[in-house]
């Protein structure tokens, strides 16, 4: 053999640069199908965003933008000083403290309940779950005839018991009543929590127990932890929810339109008028289209901060199985 033939071959190969045939291909078919959602988000969230923004700026009627004016700060100057957005707000921010944690505590509990090993539970759970899937406005109307004044259930319940006591749920007691409907929607809730509570491993339960701890001290010291990631996501939405309060207070406390007759907000009694119900007064009865942005974009930043709040507290209260808070990896 000679010395030629020992040499070993090199082959070289010509590197090519940019992407191939195939990786185009890949990268067209990647944007083809993400398309309706890049046309979704752009089109019906980020524009509509910027152009409502705008719009707050300006005195808009929402009839012609010929008449239309840029105004500035003003219609926000004006929300600063517009005492009927601050008791809106304010009785919106009384039944959000209230209700949220009702229907966290409320949710928890019959997941619990439903989580033992007792007769009839499918039963139990379907019943306790279909109030959940009535129709937001349905349920308004069963709710509405149980609170009326003169042939509602409570009144008659409450008479069967004390004759001739009759109250006026929803003049009187609007904030209960918006409250307490709440609860109907708590089979929503059970249902995400039970899947939490299913998920909890019966070993760490078997631990403490052996460990001298009682029912309490178990649920509390190792159930409830390990949920939490649950409760921090119905926290944030109960927040987001309460906060935009509006076709409950709407349609449950207006008892007699009189005066606001195509929207539907003269029986409102003024101490249930929330903030949404003066936004969407302000917006679509008076047609002051800038201003009711103006107040849009204000509980939009509102329920951002609140819920920002939340999430940065997730690390004191939340825990999870790895560390989401960890950058990199170790």
């Amino acid at each position: 053999m000679t010395q030629a033939a020992t040499k070993p071959v090199f082959r070289y190969q010509k590197v090519r640069r940019g992407m191939s045939q195939r990786q185009w291909r890949d990268l067209g078919l990647f944007y083809l199908f993400i398309s309706p959602w890049v046309f979704g988000f752009l089109c019906l969230l980020l524009f509509p965003l910027i152009w409502g923004l705008y719009l707050s700026l300006t005195n808009y009627s929402g009839w012609s933008f010929a008449s239309m004016k840029f105004i500035g700060l003003d219609n926000y100057i004006r929300v600063w000083k517009d005492m009927d957005a601050w008791e809106g707000f304010f009785r919106t921010a009384v039944i959000t403290v209230v209700g949220v944690p009702v229907g966290i505590v409320g949710g928890l509990a019959i997941a619990v309940l439903l989580n033992q090993k007792v007769k009839g539970l499918r039963l139990f759970r379907t019943l306790y779950y279909l109030p959940s899937v009535v129709p937001g406005v349905a349920a308004i109307v069963i709710w509405k005839s149980i609170y009326d004044r003169n042939n509602g259930l409570l009144n008659a319940l409450l008479d069967f018991f004390r004759r001739g006591t009759v109250i006026n749920w929803i003049s009187d007691y609007s904030n209960l009543a918006l409250i307490v409907m709440g609860l109907w929607g708590l089979g929503g809730g059970m249902i995400i929590y039970l899947a939490a509570l299913q998920g909890v491993p019966t070993e760490l339960k078997e631990a403490a127990n052996i460990d001298g701890a009682s029912s309490w001290q178990s649920f509390r010291l190792v159930t409830v932890p390990l949920i939490s990631p649950v409760l921090f996501f119905q926290l944030i939405m109960g927040i987001i929810n309460y906060l935009q309060l509006l076709v409950p207070a709407m349609l449950l406390t207006n008892e007699a339109v009189n005066n606001f007759d195509r929207f539907g907000l003269g029986g409102v009694p003024p101490a249930n008028r929330l903030y949404m119900i003066h936004l969407y007064e302000q917006t679509f009865f008076y047609q002051r289209y800038g201003y009711g942005l103006a107040l849009a974009w204000i509980i939009f930043v509102i329920v951002l901060i609140f819920s920002l709040l939340v999430i940065k507290s997730q690390r004191y209260w939340v825990h999870y199985e790895v560390d989401v808070t960890a950058r990199g990896d170790n």
